[in-house]
């Protein structure tokens, strides 16, 4: 693995001295008579002394509730361990303290599709809160019962979530361009009481009606005893009955209601997220209140460096883990901002135009947008005035190399740009960004504090400088509570603990490299072994990315001839052509670049490349469609048509 001799950024003296990262290192120092100097030594420390370091970040972010004098029971052992056992608190009071310092400033801004800007102060939203709380309460919904959403990234979802957790519920939710099935599939393990949708969304200039797909839902999931529906396009007004209310008319009904926060137990279930299911019926995941809202604070406030006033935006439906990182960002006494609709309608600067009229803080995107943006030839730098940009964090897939080049050429040269990895399995980070270190070309900055993730090798054994899977040794408070209706936890154990014991397995191929750094070269069940080296696919997309005559493409392994060889199916752009030519030189630069072994031994058009709801390309199940095995659950990806694209193909029989 190539090492990078030179940061393409390094923070000022003056920007680490201010960052929450140096204060609070301070802080350790002074309370526990620490030398601490740098992000590595820090990192040490928390993962040495854990409980230590998780009961500083308590205080240090003045988390409201109890915390008992018990920090951790178990805590040798990663996989039982009971973080803060005795601590009692309320996720939505922690996320709504601040309204009593400042309730007239802004805590949320919302932009749409070709619709004028809406604002909430800390004192309106705390206010629907309430009432939203005094409904649920009205409609008997208690501390543990589930409420759902099917909605977009609306105000009103995040009012929903938080009048949820202030009365000690449970939130899940997906966004509204799932189909009623993919829903069905998850709601119906959940079992929620309650449900929250929308008369539809609004995408690449469309208005898409949702509402007979939440009747659908409504008539098949017995366990929705109300449905709430929010008008937003306004197109579709369901008649109000027993089941059905209008989030209005409750609003109204229910104003002036004071607030009241229901304690909870620190592993209370907050959260329940899910898996994308490719592979089969989704898995849904249980976070824990206090474990969500402490990892949150420990990410948004050291490595994130949100303070008092900043302006945080991630784009990202209600159906991705990042909308409820988002969501937290409310803790640490940021004003959020929520975008519903395509980020290239009408064109692609709508999201550098906000960024600039907000003074946004922190920009979070998607790898996949920021490639998208290079190939159109986006340069906000060019045109925009990003002054108050301090911080840029992608997500979602690996962050080739030249998308590093690109931020700090294309956007802000003086940014912190924290490619940033972890999961729904989490509802977090073992990988980010922090404000005191240099950003290297193709490095994630570093590993997660109080997280001691390690590489290993297929026997265990750690690795330096060399691809592995990355593992993590000790537990942590965020580490998920089980899966829904795995009573006895065997799906759990075979999803994160089996493969190595005592030891989180997430199932990502990567390198740690010697500036305590790590390099990402795609996920583990993906990864091609021609002749039996096992090659990431991360390594192939990025080369695959600098063809301008290709706008998508997806790699997997074929079963052939008792071996495997690498298929490379690519995306033409508008009037490209596949020839031999191209072909040669996709194999000219991946030889090149990458090895041999790397070369597709095909490489074939197809009109499109199937991907989750959250962007991400989904290797499995093309090679289920390539193999003629069937896609247990095509409903999880935005475009399952796609997929018929690679059945029958001649030329995977040559």
């Amino acid at each position: 693995m190539p090492r990078q001799q030179s940061p393409l950024w390094r923070p000022s003296p003056a920007r680490i001295k201010r960052s929450q990262l140096y204060e609070f290192m301070q802080q350790a120092n002074h309370r526990y008579g620490l030398e601490l100097t740098d992000y590595q030594s820090l990192h040490a420390w928390s993962v040495q002394d854990s409980a230590t370091f998780w009961n500083l970040v308590w205080d240090f972010a003045e988390v409201v509730g109890e915390k008992g004098e018990q920090l951790v029971l178990n805590a040798a052992n990663t996989r039982e361990a009971v973080w803060f056992p005795e601590a009692r608190l309320n996720f939505a009071e922690n996320l709504l303290r601040h309204t009593t310092t400042h309730p007239a400033q802004d805590a949320l801004l919302f932009q749409a599709e070709g619709q004028s800007q809406r604002r909430l102060s800390w004192a309106e939203l705390t206010e629907q809160v309430a009432a939203i709380r005094a409904a649920l309460e009205h409609f008997g919904v208690k501390p543990g019962d589930v409420v759902a959403g099917y909605l977009p990234n609306l105000p009103e979802t995040l009012v929903a979530m938080l009048a949820t957790a202030a009365l000690g519920a449970i939130w899940t939710s997906t966004s509204p361009d799932f189909g009623a099935d993919s829903v069905i599939d998850r709601f119906s393990q959940t079992r929620p009481k309650v449900l929250f949708s929308a008369d539809g969304y609004r995408y690449n200039g469309k208005l898409h009606d949702t509402s007979d797909k939440a009747r659908t839902m409504v008539a098949v999931i017995d366990s929705i005893e109300h449905w709430v529906q929010i008008p937003y396009i306004g197109t579709h007004r369901l008649s109000p009955n027993d089941k059905v209310q209008h989030w209005p008319e409750l609003l109204v009904r229910h104003a002036g209601q004071p607030l009241r926060f229901t304690p909870m137990p620190f592993n209370a279930p907050l959260y329940v997220l899910y898996s994308s299911g490719t592979t089969g019926q989704p898995k849904c995941i249980i976070h824990s209140a206090g474990g969500i809202l402490l990892n949150h604070l420990k990410e948004h406030r050291l490595h994130c460096d949100i303070s008092p006033g900043d302006r945080v935006f991630y784009f990202t439906t209600c159906g991705w883990m990042m909308w409820n990182w988002l969501a937290s960002a409310l803790a640490s006494d940021a004003t959020l901002l929520l975008y519903e609709g395509s980020p290239f309608f009408p064109d692609g600067k709508v999201l550098w135009d906000w960024a600039e009229k907000e003074a946004i803080t922190l920009f979070g995107t998607s790898a996949k947008y920021l490639e998208a943006m290079e190939k159109q030839q986006i340069h906000p730098r060019d045109h925009h005035y990003l002054g108050a940009l301090r911080t840029l964090c992608s997500t979602g897939s690996a962050l080739a190399p030249e998308q590093f080049d690109f931020v700090y050429r294309r956007i802000k040269s003086n940014l912190q740009l924290a490619s940033i990895a972890g999961g729904t399995d989490i509802c977090g980070c073992f990988v980010l960004g922090n404000p005191i270190s240099p950003v290297y070309r193709g490095e994630c900055q570093g590993i997660a504090l109080g997280l001691d993730v390690q590489v290993f090798d297929e026997q265990g054994q750690p690795l330096l400088e060399q691809q592995g899977e990355l593992v993590c040794c000790n537990s942590f408070p965020n580490r998920p509570l089980g899966f829904w209706g795995d009573d006895d936890g065997h799906r759990y154990d075979a999803a994160y603990w089996q493969t190595y014991p005592g030891c989180w397995h997430h199932g990502d191929l990567v390198a740690l490299t010697t500036h305590g750094g790590i390099v990402f070269y795609g996920r583990s069940d993906t990864v091609l072994n021609p002749g039996g080296v096992r090659i990431g696919t991360a390594e192939i997309y990025r080369q695959v990315s600098r063809f301008e005559q290709i706008v998508d493409s997806v790699v997997i392994g074929q079963r052939w001839h008792n071996d495997e060889r690498v298929l490379l199916f690519v995306k033409l752009a508008d009037g490209e052509e596949l020839n031999g030519a191209l072909k040669a030189a996709i194999r000219r630069r991946i030889r090149s670049q990458c090895s041999p072994r790397h070369v597709p031994d095909k490489i074939l058009p197809v009109a499109d490349i199937p991907r989750t709801k959250s962007g991400k390309t989904v290797e499995l199940a093309v090679r289920n469609v390539v193999e003629n095995k069937p896609v247990k659950n095509i409903g999880a990806l935005a475009n399952p048509q796609s997929l018929a694209l690679f059945r029958d193909l001649p030329e995977l029989n040559e």
